[in-house]
């Protein structure tokens, strides 16, 4: 993987993406197993800066809790802290870039509302940030979504819609529906503004947790991890930033591996918050520059760290949540310590971690 950038705090710098489109031209090549395409470059995609994410953090201060730090190595028998986003308003770390975002909305887009695709954290996020800045909003998710999650949107005033099982699905559902009603799109991930405003927790990290070595986040579409190694690494070139992903929804490891974003025919795990089928071009592009590794768990593993979470920490994160600790439980000898996990949702009722305690055993 492309070695952490060295650019200082505010200066520009541009990721050139490619996609694979037809194979008609010479020089074909295979971009994913049995799929042959030619280059075309697209437009140069700028990736976040220090500055952008310093400045997020000042627009997200009024909503944004400072999460705590909660050191669990004796029970764990290594150095590890806890960054417990769970306990953000919404249950999330999604807090910051949906309302990084609906906050530069000019008071006309916020007139007309807003509208996202989200299996549940993010379209919780946006409700409540367009509650507090005073935009109607929609948000379109899966037929499968947690109850937990749905209830939690319908609460801030969201309007639901229902489409599909994959995020493919509800994108273009969100995508016709913005269209039609003009609405503004708030994407749950590839987006600058998304990717500063998650990037906040980074800055937080090195200042509760200053002699820090590695910090591992969980890793869906991307957002989380491509603002937490940005704000890290343009921070503390030193430290290591170091993704996970399930087993059955490894779209950002494929992708690294193949040198461009590629989608998978299909993902299967319980940690329905990483599932994209694909990681965004923007996503993509910062996860190449500043992260330097990704590591995939088992859903068995995932349930683990949960029951473990509860049991030691006394923490109740849903199982996309927990994928980074499931990851520094089991991958110790791969991670310098000091070791910070973050902990990104914690959306899941007794229910659902009932269900999850009797699949461990």
């Amino acid at each position: 993987m492309q070695g952490a950038s060295r650019h200082g705090p505010g200066t520009a710098r541009t990721w050139r993406s490619f996609s694979c489109l037809n194979v008609e031209a010479a020089g074909a090549f295979t971009g994913a197993p049995g799929v042959a395409c030619t280059i075309r470059a697209l437009p140069a995609l700028s990736l976040v800066t220090l500055d952008d994410i310093v400045a997020a953090r000042r627009r997200v201060a009024p909503i944004a809790r400072v999460t705590p730090l909660l050191d669990v190595s004796l029970a764990a028998e290594t150095s590890l802290a806890l960054k417990c986003e769970s306990l953000q308003p919404g249950g999330a770390f999604k807090i910051r870039g949906a309302y990084n975002m609906v906050a530069q909305l000019s008071s006309e887009e916020r007139r007309r509302g807003v509208i996202t695709y989200s299996s549940g954290n993010h379209g919780q996020a946006l409700a409540l940030a367009a509650r507090e800045l005073g935009a109607p909003a929609v948000v379109v998710m899966p037929t499968t979504a947690a109850r937990i999650k749905v209830e939690g949107a319908r609460s801030f005033g969201a309007e639901i819609i229902f489409e599909g099982t994959t995020s493919i699905d509800r994108r273009v559902r969100a995508e016709r529906e913005a269209e039609a009603r003009g609405l503004t799109m708030v994407p749950p991930f590839d987006h600058e503004w998304i990717i500063a405003g998650q990037g906040t927790a980074g800055l937080e990290i090195l200042e509760q947790r200053p002699d820090v070595r590695t910090v591992v986040v969980p890793i869906g579409g991307g957002g989380l991890i491509a603002g937490v190694a940005a704000a890290v690494k343009l921070s503390r070139p030193d430290v290591k930033v170091v993704g996970v992903e399930p087993e059955g929804a490894a779209a950002m490891k494929a992708s690294v591996d193949a040198g461009h974003p590629v989608t998978l025919e299909k993902t299967e795990t319980i940690a329905d918050g990483l599932m994209p089928l694909r990681p965004g071009d923007l996503t993509f592009a910062h996860v190449h520059q500043f992260v330097d590794d990704i590591l995939t768990v088992t859903d068995l593993q995932i349930i683990d760290a949960v029951l473990w979470l509860y049991s030691n920490a006394k923490i109740v994160a849903e199982p996309s949540g927990a994928a980074s600790v499931a990851a520094a439980l089991t991958a110790k000898p791969r991670l310098r310590g000091p070791v910070v996990a973050i902990v990104s949702g914690g959306n899941m009722g007794l229910d659902k971690l009932e269900e999850l305690r009797r699949r461990g055993h």
